[in-house]
């Protein structure tokens, strides 16, 4: 399990005191942590999954901002949370792989028109959670279906 394994390497971060490695383990459990208190549950792979895909997005957008302010000092902050955020998550999907799923996704749905975008991503989110961009799967499925 990802909660496990971020433990695991928590401990090992304070052991060779990588003080800042082990920062961004606390603040991915802490995120966690908040979610299950929050909702009265205990996460799963999946969920903590989300967590993560959440905090990667955040992070990008900070990253994209702190660039455009010329606060480059911030932005590196953020890449580096990104790449340990990165660790825990499962491989990324190719273009090649998001189009099939996609193409099956929208067969499978027997989707037709752009009205019918929910179903579709209804069905690749939790297969692509994770793993790829669903602002830019959100994309690529809104001009399939509009016939683009």
């Amino acid at each position: 399990m990802l909660k496990q394994r971020l433990q695991q390497d928590m401990k090992t971060a304070m052991k060779a005191g990588q003080k800042d490695r082990l920062g961004v383990i606390r603040l991915i459990n802490a995120a966690i942590k908040q979610r299950e208190v929050d909702e009265r549950i205990e996460l799963d792979d999946t969920e903590v999954l989300a967590v993560l895909d959440k905090m990667l997005k955040q992070r990008r957008d900070s990253i994209t901002q702190y660039e455009q302010a010329g606060r480059e000092d911030l932005a590196a902050i953020e890449r580096f949370e990104v790449g340990v955020c990165k660790e825990y998550m499962p491989a990324a999907l190719t273009d090649a792989e998001i189009d099939a799923m996609v193409s099956e996704a929208i067969a499978s749905a027997g989707a037709g028109d752009v009205k019918d975008m929910g179903k579709v991503m209804g069905i690749l989110k939790p297969q692509m959670q994770g793993r790829a961009d669903m602002g830019a799967v959100s994309k690529l499925v809104k001009s399939r279906l509009a016939g683009g």
